[in-house]
C-alpha cells in the first residue's frame, strides 16, 4: 500500500518539476482515499507557506470540514522540513511516511525528530525509505539540470 501512495506523491512532484520547482510531492490519505494533495510552490506562488506538506494538508482539512487529521497518513518525497513537521504534528496526523531523508534541512529524524518529541503533546508515526531511490533520484536530476542551466546562464553573460 505504501508504494501506492508514495507514487502518487512522486506524481505531485513531477507537476513541481515541469514548473521549475523543486521536486517534492505530497498527498495525504484517509481511509485508503487521497484527501489530500499537493507540490512544492514557493516560487510559482511567491511565498514560503507554498511547501507540498503544507497545500496537501490545507486541501485535507478542507475535505475532512476540520483541522484535526487524526486518522490520516501523509506521503511525502523528502524529509519534512521544520516548518512542514511542526504543522504536521499541530494536525494531529496519525502517519508520515517519507521517500527520501534530507540530511541539510530534514526535521523527521535527520537534523531533528519534530514528528516524535515526547515533549509534545502528539506523535505522529514514521515509516522511511518509501521507494527512496525513486524520490531521491527526481531530485537529483532536477539539481543536476539547474546546475547545467546556471553554467550555461553564466557563460551567455559572460
Amino acid at each position: 500500500m505504501n508504494d501506492i501512495f508514495m507514487k502518487e506523491a512522486l506524481k505531485q512532484a513531477k507537476k513541481a518539476y515541469k514548473i521549475g520547482e523543486v521536486p517534492i510531492g505530497c498527498v495525504i490519505v484517509y481511509q485508503d482515499k487521497i484527501i489530500g494533495r499537493g507540490y512544492n510552490k514557493r516560487n510559482t506562488k511567491k511565498t514560503t507557506l507554498a511547501h507540498a506538506e503544507l497545500l496537501a494538508i490545507e486541501q485535507a482539512s478542507k475535505k475532512m470540514g476540520d483541522w484535526r487529521l487524526e486518522d490520516c497518513v501523509m506521503y511525502v518525497t523528502l524529509e519534512p522540513c521544520q516548518m512542514c513537521a511542526g504543522a504536521i504534528v499541530q494536525s494531529r496526523m496519525k502517519q508520515v511516511v517519507v521517500g527520501t531523508m534530507n540530511p541539510k534541512a530534514g526535521c523527521a529524524g535527520s537534523i531533528l525528530n519534530i514528528l516524535q518529541m515526547e515533549q509534545f503533546n502528539h506523535q505522529v508515526e514514521l515509516i522511511t525509505g518509501v521507494m527512496e531511490e525513486e524520490c531521491a533520484k527526481i531530485l537529483q536530476d532536477f539539481f543536476q539540470e539547474l546546475r547545467i542551466r546556471n553554467k550555461q546562464e553564466k557563460l551567455h553573460k559572460g
